[in-house]
């Protein structure tokens, strides 16, 4: 197996399959509108709503424990496949910042280039997004769930908000998702060095 594969041949591989066919979440790529922190869509003329086979059957196992847990709420999913190019373009545009830590180096891979990585939300039977304290993409510490309790306590996110947080979580990690410590948002499918090192990367 080749260790890459072109965005514009996703669609004819057997080990991808497109949000479309996960019966229960909601659709909302950030990156294929302005509604991000560059401002512009990075995903055109690429088609990105894509998940390797194996997040994708995590994912529908996150549908799964919210429908026996959580039936008013359902998924909203922000990002999922994220070509290398793209990630790229995203580590170009916070050149000489110090946002980067919330970026995967191009150079290592992000685990969103494998097909690996979700970023996703909960909206609520209206179709309203939960209180999670920022919104997507908010590259503060406010979005780090390792600092929460901290910020409950200095009065900058409130109870609801970190219980909003939990149930993400819990729903994730139910699924076989793994969390990280600086995104609320974003979870991996899998081992990232696992990852890295077995699974194709889309360019």
């Amino acid at each position: 197996m080749h260790a890459f594969i072109a965005s514009e041949d996703i669609a004819a591989s057997p080990a991808f399959r497109h949000l479309d066919s996960i019966a229960g979440i909601r659709v909302d790529l950030r990156y294929a509108t302005a509604n991000n922190f560059v401002g512009r869509d990075l995903y055109s003329p690429f088609d990105c709503a894509w998940l390797h086979v194996q997040a994708a059957a995590a994912l529908e196992r996150v549908v799964a424990w919210l429908a026996a847990h959580r039936p008013d709420l359902t998924v909203l999913v922000l990002d999922a496949l994220r070509p290398q190019r793209v990630q790229q373009q995203l580590w170009d545009a916070l050149a000489g910042t110090d946002l980067r830590l919330y970026l995967a180096d191009p150079a290592r891979g992000s685990i969103h280039s494998y097909g690996m990585a979700l970023d996703l939300t909960l909206v609520d039977a209206a179709g309203d997004e939960l209180d999670m304290g920022t919104g997507f993409d908010d590259m503060t510490e406010l979005s780090h769930p390792a600092l929460e309790e901290g910020f409950v306590l200095a009065g900058r996110l409130n109870e609801a908000q970190v219980a909003n947080r939990r149930l993400l979580r819990e729903a994730m990690l139910a699924a076989g998702f793994l969390a990280i410590k600086t995104e609320w948002w974003h979870f991996d499918c899998g081992d990232r060095d696992l990852v890295r090192g077995t699974f194709q990367r889309v360019l």
